[in-house]
């Protein structure tokens, strides 16, 4: 088992035990979503630290979209919860770059790599993925990546 999902496990049971009905949801909901990615596929196995970062990271960012879901239909009292979960596990994500941060890696993977144009569109991102690490969503990468390569 992952330190990561060893962690999860290990607070949800503080907050059972504590009756904090946020997070035990929230965390049980991870989990759920962490086993459903081990048994995806022909054979059930044990996720890593980084594919469970990348379950965790993902599950984030859904909680961000059906925030400003709700708020935008105006339901408020459940778009506050879901920024509540969203929050609760970025604290097991790695801290997110600053814009000055992504730029400076974003620009030092495309030297690296050779790439100029927007034609190396795909490898450029690849690279600068990589470079990144998830410590940034993709859309920003991706923002960033099309800027310095001007398409």
């Amino acid at each position: 088992m992952s330190t990561l999902k060893d962690l999860l496990t290990a607070d949800l049971r503080t907050a059972l035990k504590a009756r904090d009905e946020l997070s035990t949801s929230t965390l049980r909901l991870a989990l759920a979503a962490i086993g459903n990615a081990e048994v995806a596929g022909k054979v059930k196995r044990e996720l890593s630290d980084d594919e469970v970062l990348s379950v965790l990271t993902k599950e984030a960012k859904k909680r961000r979209e059906a925030a400003t879901a709700f708020a935008d239909a105006g339901r408020t009292e459940q778009a506050a919860k879901e920024r509540a979960e969203g929050e609760l596990l970025d604290r097991y994500l790695p801290k997110q770059l600053g814009d000055e941060e992504l730029t400076e890696l974003v620009r030092g993977a495309l030297a690296v790599g050779g790439f100029d144009g927007k034609a190396q569109l795909g490898p450029a991102m690849k690279a600068s993925q990589a470079a990144v690490a998830g410590r940034a969503e993709g859309g920003r990468v991706a923002a960033e990546v099309r800027r310095q390569l001007g398409s």
